[in-house]
């Protein structure tokens, strides 16, 4: 694994995607004293006998009830293991290195007030491959997602369940078998923990990288489409695109004049009497480009979150002051978690379109269903429904989680942001996207195919070849999931992107 210094507050996105990609982080020396400040201040803090909140109280609706100084390291304990109420399948091993990545490195800014050793301990287990099980469902995304971020917490003292280099087992022979031994939480250690949004982070995170590559395979698959179809390049010409002005459309358009750019296809039908596309074709670089600043607005958010502090209360080890607030509230997360929600629904959709018209030969003029034999064969009429439904599911995904809230605590907690189930479905919705463009790309392969040989750009041809490397033409019907599975694929890990040799826009620098 491939070590990585983080520095709080000044790690990039693509940091973070290289912590989710495998890269083991440890936190910049830089950061240390900050954190030993912070710790100092919390220990004159209890010797001073002052009440603060969740250091010597009790916690949310039970803040007013004082903890006696000889109750404090089983107050801490004691708040893990009640709040460790997930239930679930476990959240995938690396949105969970994320997760524990993230809570390192808000630890480190120094306003939390928890022990060197035990942000220690995070990267301790990130380096062991020892990762917590963390069930997905429990979070509503506000006073920090608490269940999730307890069974993380749990892990570290020992109780409940780990993955030790993929191996399930109980968190204390995972911790041993590491040669780690649990952490004793001193005050207000498990509050810090279990308090903050590094689970609806990662998995927003985890949902933007995933949908930034289907994205731009959805830009290769879009411009084959085009091949296919023998449509225009004139709608990516940029002086259009520069007439109305945004970014997105106008990268989107200059990417798609890239891939098509020296095709013979192209060529072949420069002169013919077709006036205009539909819009599936020739109004991509407004839908891609709007998808793509919408996907730009959110990382924004998202990078700003992941270097930021979330829990409660913040500690000031200038003035020893514990003060409360609510940047636990996830807010901003869930907010950027229904645009990506949308980006990613509006990728499968158009593409799903083009898929549509490919197979219909009133609008694409090739055969029925992309088939030589219609009617003996059935061609590519399934896979396009089974396109559809997989849009469909993804359209019932999109509805914004940001606007639902239910109170918790007996009405301590009276609005929540639910910005945990919006960042969670975005893993489903980017592979529901990526099976939808693999798909359009096998449909749009053969399409080329009726084209009398004649080839397209070079960068095309290139994932024509990689398409047939692994899925032959198809002549008369076979069993067709092998071939949408090794389709699918070819988008997921970035094998098409990498085959056109054409740089594509993208959101994460």
């Amino acid at each position: 694994m491939t070590a990585l210094v983080v520095t709080p507050s000044e790690a990039s996105l693509a940091d973070w995607r290289a912590v989710f990609e495998g890269a083991t982080p440890r936190l910049a020396d830089s950061a240390w004293p900050a954190i030993e400040a912070s710790a100092a201040a919390v220990a004159r803090i209890v010797a001073e006998g002052r009440a603060v909140y969740g250091v010597n109280t009790g916690f949310g609706k039970l803040a007013n009830i004082r903890i006696a100084d000889e109750d404090l390291a089983r107050l801490q304990s004691n708040i893990v293991l009640s709040h460790a109420a997930g239930v679930g399948a476990p959240l995938e091993a690396p949105v969970v290195r994320l997760m524990l990545a993230l809570k390192a490195a808000s630890l480190g800014r120094g306003a939390s007030g928890v022990a060197p050793g035990t942000v220690r301990m995070l990267e301790a287990m990130l380096a062991a491959d020892l990762l917590p099980l963390i069930p997905e469902q429990g979070s509503v995304g506000a006073s920090g997602d608490l269940a999730p971020l307890s069974h993380m917490a749990a892990a570290m003292i020992g109780v409940g369940e780990a993955f030790l280099k993929g191996e399930r087992m109980p968190a204390a022979d995972a911790l041993a078998r590491a040669g780690l031994a649990p952490l004793v939480l001193g005050p207000k250690e498990g509050l810090a923990l279990l308090n903050g949004t590094q689970f609806s982070t990662a998995c927003a995170l985890a949902g933007l990288f995933r949908i930034e590559g289907v994205f731009q395979a959805a830009l290769v698959t879009g411009a084959l489409s085009v091949e296919a179809a023998k449509g225009s390049i004139a709608p990516f010409d940029p002086r259009i695109h520069a007439l109305r002005g945004h970014r997105g459309q106008g990268e989107v358009a200059a990417a798609l004049r890239g891939l098509l750019v020296g095709s013979a296809i192209g060529a072949s039908h420069a002169t013919c009497e077709k006036v205009q596309d539909p819009y599936c074709l020739r109004c991509q670089p407004q839908v891609m480009g709007a998808v793509l600043d919408l996907a730009r607005q959110a990382a924004d958010t998202l990078g700003c979150e992941a270097g930021g502090v979330t829990d409660n209360p913040l500690i000031f080890a200038d003035t020893d002051e514990a003060i409360s607030g609510g940047n636990f509230h996830a807010e901003p997360v869930a907010f950027a978690a229904d645009m990506l929600a949308m980006a990613v629904c509006e990728i499968g959709s158009i593409s799903e379109r083009r898929t549509a018209m490919l197979v219909d030969p009133a609008l694409s003029g090739l055969p029925a269903f992309l088939t030589p034999k219609p009617g003996i064969n059935s061609g590519f009429m399934i896979p396009q429904v089974t396109a559809a439904a997989l849009v469909s599911e993804n359209k019932q995904r999109a509805y914004p989680a940001s606007v639902d809230s239910i109170p918790t605590s007996a009405n301590q907690e009276d609005h929540v942001s639910m910005a945990a189930h919006g960042a969670r479905r975005l893993l489903a919705m980017a592979e529901n996207a990526a099976q939808v463009v693999g798909i359009e790309l096998l449909a749009a392969a053969q399409g080329c195919d009726f084209h009398g040989g004649l080839a397209s750009s070079p960068g095309l041809e290139a994932a024509r070849r990689l398409v047939r490397g692994r899925v032959p033409h198809l002549e008369d019907d076979r069993y067709f999931a092998p071939d949408i599975a090794a389709a699918g694929e070819m988008v997921k890990s970035g094998a098409l992107v990498a085959a056109v040799g054409v740089v594509l826009p993208g959101v994460v620098a």
